[in-house]
């Protein structure tokens, strides 16, 4: 197995051949100058050189000493977004625009170091041709950093290890001096506000030339040879005159403190009322499409329109020489779609250098929560950005969107980049190329989106045989990655610099992260050429595959026409994929900024309310995901509501966070053809009806209270709350103060109390499973209804008469997470705190025999109520295990759910609670895990034999 350039994990194969529309040689190219130049000239549209601020501009050089990378202009109208933020945004059509470096934290940039920040939030446009942003000092290329990865999470973004050879530090930017990390942070505020004001001058001097025609426009729309009716006057300029007024009021505010600074003047109001005011925006982004089409629509139908949308002149900033630029309508209609995302950066640059207890702080961190939420809400509603190259022949292509994704080749899973583009799909893999060599891409197939069909189970007669690894294989990589994670932590701790250790353990971290994000995707997305081959891609979750699915469609439902590439044209697209990719690394923590959030460790708590938006009744539910460990993985469903336009969950979910920074809600509606069901054990037959996606913000998320919230997806509205706690919180095992219950008293007084060997909670719980559950996907694993759950418990604990009934009613997931909440709150575990120690030594053993001898003494030293209690369980969670193809419930999966709520002590000292991300996978919780494992993989253990048999061992435990 050896590491690819861009970090991935792979077997080492054979080489293998291009599939293309038809079969195409396997050539290298080797002569990278040439391809360059080729490229340059016949495959990257030339850039039109855009307003936004002239590069001579006088406010440029007086900034020039700060900035670290790209201009954030408008040539630079790319994927932009924040951290906290996935938005994908779009271009106008055939502007030639480049997609520029993106960052996690949301700059674009691709040589930040650590204390790097952008200063120039300007819309200054940059020659399309300079290509030579991406290289450092010794004009050697270097790897950008990633942003979001549609593929995989989003917000596991990276940095370049390369990037500390290219950048100075803002710090050293400031100048010699004995300054305080404070003094520098506020010099730094002052930097952020100054070029964001220059930028918002621009912003400002756009707007007005987009007004400036809708005067006299109107006037001709009264006479008889009016150029637009009033109708598409006021579609194509609506609520541009209500944003230059917000942006006016709030430039003429902000000027004169910039001009009189002073480190304790607040901000922070200007930026919370702009914030309060995205409610414009929201009308302008959801007109938006439209605005566009009808401005085009306009354009073929009317010259003199035409000439007026593509001569918009835009007046240069208060200090250039009479500095004016042409710039066609469309460009500046996207605009206010930038701007929004701009503010929400300054607001991440003033946080980070405005100390807490500066009065702006709240003030700021409010109006950046009010812009994340606004971001998110349009996340869905606005088509990606796009880069724009031609090929040879002049024929426009633009890249769509592009992202790692899992291939099943030959039986074994490859890592693969695939690029969308608008008139084909091309698979490719980095080469491997010598040190200090440039990167290239090799084209492993394409297939013209003319000829592109998706596959379902039911036009495939054979599925291939899926290569997985075991769970325990699975959950061994993360609790190695955990292990690395916290020796990482202590090394930074031990040594102030870079140590040649650390360095050894960050490699050692992205072999085994990238070989998890390999083998963890399960979700069939089957790709077919109409004229040939079927690709099989997995990924890991339903979100990833219907945001290709949708994208690909998309592009399908114009005229397309089939295309073939020769073998140069093929080469020259590939050689350019470099270049306009906007994921450059997979998600891996090693690839992290120190900096960066390590995401939620804990129980998220949410409740999902309720649906609106649907155009026809029909049968709903939704799903929820996070992101873990570099991947989203599905944690909870609700229930089916039936024919409806307005479902009403209501339904609250606990859902474990392990490093989470995001949270997903899928809608979809229930299919019941069981002609489609069960044809192949991942495939999702269900119709998506909707999605989208809210960040989980620590300062929003971390506290006491509920925290609504709306997400909008497709047209549709779904209401949830959401509340997070930390794992040692919500672990803690507290006894009841009424012993008259069953939840939270001890197992022998429940025994005693009910004349029973089992507790009645534990019987019928399992019965009911084993009725009708048994064969439910993810039983025990899936999320129950916490009101339901809290029903149940309520019912057990005053032992209602009405329980048979109640059970019966329930769903069976919540029936399930009552047994689960009842061994997770006895105050003492059931295989005893005594025997906690005894348990941990006993799996650790190598022997098999002494390992057997000192299992089964630990069992027979366990009190009678808790051994007749975990027996019961063991042989209920062997019959669920039995029916694995269809539940999907393995033994380890069933030790990973009940290990830790059987065994985990009740007491942890201090030291112990779970404040590390490598806590949730350390070693007691894995051999919690494997210790039930050991006894589900056991031959029956009768009672009988077990007591009479003493076997050889008498050590006391």
């Amino acid at each position: 197995r050896t590491s690819e350039p861009d970090g991935n994990c792979v077997s080492a194969p054979a080489e293998e051949k291009h599939d293309a529309g038809g079969d195409v040689s396997d050539h290298e190219y080797e002569d990278v100058d040439l391809n360059e130049g080729f490229v340059q000239v016949n495959l990257v549209t030339p850039k039109i050189n855009l307003l936004d601020g002239q590069p001579g501009g006088p406010h440029r050089p007086a900034l020039r000493g700060f900035r670290q990378s790209r201009d954030l202009d408008s040539g630079d109208e790319g994927r932009l977004s924040p951290g906290a933020l996935q938005v994908p945004y779009r271009s106008p059509r055939g502007s030639g625009y480049s997609t520029p470096d993106r960052r996690s934290d949301g700059y674009l940039s691709s040589d930040h170091d650590d204390s790097s920040v952008d200063f120039n939030y300007n819309t200054d446009g940059y020659d399309g041709d300079a290509t030579d942003d991406h290289k450092s000092q010794d004009g050697s290329e270097t790897m950008p950093y990633i942003d979001e990865s549609p593929t995989m999470s989003p917000q596991l973004g990276t940095r370049s290890q390369d990037s500390e050879a290219v950048s100075p530090s803002p710090h050293d930017a400031l100048g010699p001096g004995g300054h305080t990390d404070i003094e520098k942070g506020l010099e730094m505020r002052k930097l952020v506000l100054s070029g964001f004001l220059a930028s918002e001058e621009i912003y400002i001097n756009q707007l007005e030339a987009l007004l400036l025609p809708m005067k006299p426009l109107k006037a001709t729309a009264t006479t008889s040879q009016p150029v637009l009716t009033i109708q598409q006057i006021e579609t194509i300029f609506y609520k541009i005159q209500d944003i230059f007024e917000i942006h006016k009021e709030f430039y003429d505010n902000l000027y004169p403190n910039i001009q009189h600074w002073d480190n304790k003047l607040t901000v922070g109001h200007l930026f919370q009322k702009l914030a309060s005011q995205l409610g414009v925006y929201k009308a302008f982004v959801d007109n938006y499409k439209v605005a566009v089409e009808t401005a085009e629509k306009c354009s073929l139908a009317n010259n003199q329109f035409q000439k007026i949308s593509e001569n918009l002149k835009v007046k240069g900033p208060k200090d250039s020489k009479d500095c004016t630029t042409t710039v066609s309508m469309e460009a500046l209609l996207y605009k206010p779609i930038d701007r929004v995302t701009r503010s929400t950066l300054v607001l991440h640059d003033l946080l980070k250098h405005t100390p807490k207890d500066h009065p702006d702080f709240p003030l700021l961190q409010d109006a950046l929560r009010i812009s994340q939420n606004f971001l998110s809400s349009i996340n869905e509603e606005i088509d990606p950005r796009r880069t724009a190259v031609t090929t040879p022949k002049g024929e426009a292509r633009q890249l769509v969107k592009d992202g790692f994704l899992v291939e099943l080749s030959e039986g074994s899973r490859k890592l693969r980049h695939v690029f969308l583009f608008t008139d084909l799909l091309l698979c490719a893999k980095m080469k491997k190329t010598a040190v200090g060599k440039h990167q290239q891409y090799d084209c492993k197939w394409y297939i013209p989106l003319a000829d592109l069909a998706f596959m379902t189970v039911d036009d495939s007669e054979s599925c291939p045989h899926v290569q997985t690894l075991s769970e325990e294989e699975i959950e061994e990589m993360k609790m190695k990655i955990s292990v690395i994670k916290s020796d990482i932590q202590k090394e930074k701790k031990a040594m102030k610099c870079q140590s040649r250790a650390l360095d050894r353990l960050r490699k050692k971290m992205n072999e085994q992260e990238s070989c998890l994000l390999l083998h963890s995707p399960t979700i069939p997305f089957r790709i077919h050429n109409k004229h040939g081959k079927t690709y099989l891609f997995l990924l890991s979750s339903d979100y990833e595959r219907s945001e290709w699915r949708e994208a690909i469609q998309k592009l399908q439902r114009k005229d397309l026409q089939a295309c073939v590439l020769s073998s140069v044209e093929l080469q020259v697209l590939t050689g350019s994929c470099f270049k306009l990719r906007t994921v450059h690394n997979i998600p891996v923590t090693s690839n992290k900024d120190d900096e960066e959030s390590p995401g939620l460790y804990g129980f998220l708590h949410v409740i999902v309310h309720s649906a609106t938006g649907f155009k026809e009744s029909a049968n709903l539910y939704c799903t929820l995901e996070v992101d873990s460990f570099g991947y989203f993985v599905s944690k909870a469903k609700t229930r089916v509501f039936r024919d409806t336009m307005e479902p009403q969950w209501n339904e609250e979910f606990e859902i474990e966070l392990e490093g989470s920074q995001c949270l997903r809600i899928l809608c979809y509606e229930k299919c019941y053809d069981k002609t489609k069901l069960n044809k192949d054990d991942n495939e999702i037959v269900d119709k998506i009806m909707g999605k989208g996606q809210v960040q989980l913000d620590p300062q929003t998320v971390q506290s006491k209270n509920w925290h609504m919230d709306v997400i909008e997806m497709n047209g549709i509205k779904v209401e949830f709350s959401m509340k997070f706690t930390t794992r040692d919180l919500s672990l803690k095992r507290t006894p009841s103060k009424k012993q008259s219950g069953v939840f939270g008293v001890k197992i022998s007084v429940v025994t005693k109390r009910e004349r029973s060997k089992v507790p009645y909670i534990v019987r019928q719980c399992i019965e009911e499973v084993e009725k009708r559950g048994i064969e439910e996907v993810g039983i025990y694993r899936i999320s129950g209804v916490a009101t339901d759950i809290q029903a149940l418990k309520a019912a057990f604990d005053t032992n209602t008469k009405d329980i048979l009934v109640m059970l019966s009613d329930m769903d069976i997931n919540a029936i399930a997470g009552t047994l689960k909440l009842y061994f997770r709150e006895l105050p003492e575990p059931l295989l005893t705190d005594r025997l906690y120690l005894a348990f941990m030594e006993g799996i650790a053993l190598s022997d098999p025999a002494a390992k057997e001898n000192c299992m089964m003494h630990l069992l027979r030293s366990l009190p009678d109520p808790n051994l007749i209690t975990f027996l019961s369980l063991l042989e209920h969670l062997k019959r669920v295990a039995e029916k694995e193809p269809i539940n999907k419930m393995s033994l380890h999966n069933l030790a990973t759910v009940f290990g830790p709520t059987l065994l985990r002590p009740s007491e942890v000292e201090s030291k112990a609670h779970i404040s590390l991300a490598s806590d949730i996978w350390s070693h007691d919780v894995m051999a919690q895990v494997q210790v039930l494992l050991y006894y589900l993989q056991h031959p029956p253990i009768s009672i009988t034999e077990l007591k009479r048999n003493t076997l050889y061992f008498s050590t006391d435990v």
